[in-house]
């Protein structure tokens, strides 16, 4: 048998040395690397578009601005009835539930019911154009145009763009065969709402006879 002969701890230590500077061998087929993969790598975070922020809604002001503008029947007609609920709003919930009470008062024909639910509501809202201008409504129905036209003067005191309060007045100086302040009123309506239903139609009906007459 062959005796290989001993080595000395020194020529041991170089073997050692030497076996450590080697390149480490190629991992066999089929073993994970170390090195991560390109898929494994974070990848770069994308930044997502801000939701657009809707749009806050029309100033009154700008909707009586479109509606003096528009050339439309059908979007003079949508644009006053949103005129119409911001004017609508008494601000206090009490002051609305009297308030439809008052209209369903009137709706079956009780005007001094209906009168008297809005005297509650003028005592609780005394700044709503809107409240003066439904009691005005049904002081007409019960044939106190006196009442109704005072009531429509504070009503446009308190909101002077409120076209509806224009045309009313216009209707009760009429019934009181006073045209140049019936024809004046309806020019103010109209001026607000040009395309409001027959107020050009009554204007085109009294200017002959009105202004004919100051000439």
């Amino acid at each position: 048998m062959l005796r290989l002969p001993p080595q000395s701890p020194a020529a041991a230590l170089a073997v050692l040395l030497g076996s450590a500077l080697l390149p480490a061998a190629a991992a066999p087929p089929g073993t994970l690397s170390r090195e991560p993969q390109v898929e494994d790598r974070a990848k770069p975070e994308t930044t997502k578009p801000e939701a657009a922020k809707p749009k806050p809604p029309a100033s009154l002001e700008e909707l009586f601005a479109r509606l003096r503008e528009t050339e439309d029947d059908a979007e003079a007609k949508g644009i006053s009835k949103l005129i119409e609920r911001r004017l609508d709003r008494s601000g206090s919930a009490t002051a609305d539930l009297l308030t439809e009470r008052a209209r369903q008062a009137m709706a079956s024909r009780d005007f001094p019911l209906a009168v008297e639910l809005m005297d509650r509501v003028l005592t609780l809202e005394p700044g709503w154009s809107e409240g003066w201008s439904r009691r005005a409504s049904v002081f007409w129905h019960l044939s106190d145009k006196a009442a109704a036209i005072a009531d429509l003067q504070r009503a446009l005191v308190l909101e002077p763009r409120h076209y509806e309060a224009w045309a009313t007045l216009g209707r009760v100086y009429l019934s009181l065969d006073d045209k140049v302040r019936a024809l004046s009123a309806f020019r103010r309506a109209a001026a607000l709402y040009p395309r409001m239903d027959k107020v050009q139609s009554s204007i085109e009906r009294l200017a002959p006879e009105v202004d004919g007459r100051d000439l």
